[in-house]
């Protein structure tokens, strides 16, 4: 596959949490220039492109210098409920953080809700593309593990279920507040009803069923939970039917209830909850 570099200071712009623990949009158009130029300034990130859409792209972040060499590429898969105005750049800093503990990353981006091709199937076809995309880098050393936070989590446990996910080099999936019950989703109006917005119909459709991780039990490589006791916007208990019913499938399944934790503190490495998160990401190494 030919790949595109990209400056990322022209990569999508994204959205921050707040102090009271709210996702806000950042005010950039969103989308990524489609040059094939790459920029000369050394505080760059290279950006490659799996697909012609300005969002199908994804920054590789080297290891952090002087940091113990990590096993594997940790891949970064961002929430926002699947929303076009919530991008990568909101996760970087999470991203930064596994550079930091000597990973290669992978920070992705992906055609979201209210883009042109975005919610299903196309997200669902960024997501494979795009780990067909990583996998065949020979600078991004195997194996893959996926790391999703909200939306992003409900990316990351619907890889877990494809028959590809292994092929894909992935040896597992950490999924942090992530939505991995589209049903239980639907009947907590989380989001807004982002579920509906996303699949573009409601439970029972064939649109629903090919994108709910609930469909696809057991998975098919080892899926990590990490949630907040405290957290309001994703509640743990959206994940209880998927972690029983995966388990009784014989699953590879475990899920981390972190105390006094919110839905961001997850993806913020200055917090307890981040040493949660790398310990999820070592065990499946």
């Amino acid at each position: 596959m030919a790949i595109t570099l990209l400056s990322a200071g022209t990569a999508l712009s994204g959205c921050v949490g707040d102090a009271g623990g709210t996702m806000t949009p950042m005010t950039s158009s969103g989308s990524a220039p489609s040059s094939a130029t790459p920029s000369a300034s050394a505080s760059t990130t290279p950006t490659r492109s799996y697909g012609r859409d300005p969002a199908q792209v994804y920054d590789v972040i080297p290891p952090a210098a002087g940091a113990p060499a990590a096993t594997g590429t940790v891949v970064v898969v961002h929430g926002g409920f699947w929303r076009a105005e919530y991008d990568r750049e909101h996760a970087r800093p999470e991203a930064q953080a596994f550079a930091g503990a000597g990973y290669h990353v992978v920070l992705a981006e992906y055609r979201r809700a209210g883009m042109p091709g975005g919610g299903v199937p196309g997200t669902l076809d960024d997501v494979r593309d795009l780990l067909a995309s990583v996998a065949s880098q020979p600078d991004l050393p195997k194996p893959l593990v996926l790391v999703g936070h909200s939306a992003g989590g409900h990316l990351v446990a619907w890889a877990a279920g494809q028959p590809w996910a292994r092929e894909r080099g992935i040896v597992g999936v950490v999924s942090l507040a992530g939505v991995v019950d589209l049903g239980a989703a639907d009947r907590l109006h989380l989001g807004a009803d982002a579920t509906r917005d996303f699949v573009g119909s409601g439970p029972g459709t064939a649109a629903w069923t090919s994108a709910d991780p609930m469909s696809t039990l057991p998975p098919k490589v080892p899926v990590r939970l990490v949630n907040g006791s405290d957290d309001d916007t994703v509640p743990p208990v959206a994940a209880d039917d998927y972690v029983a019913r995966a388990m009784a499938a014989g699953g590879d399944v475990t899920v981390d209830l972190v105390e006094g934790a919110d839905h961001f503190a997850v993806i913020d490495p200055t917090t307890p909850a981040f040493a949660h998160v790398l310990a999820a990401v070592h065990s499946v190494l």
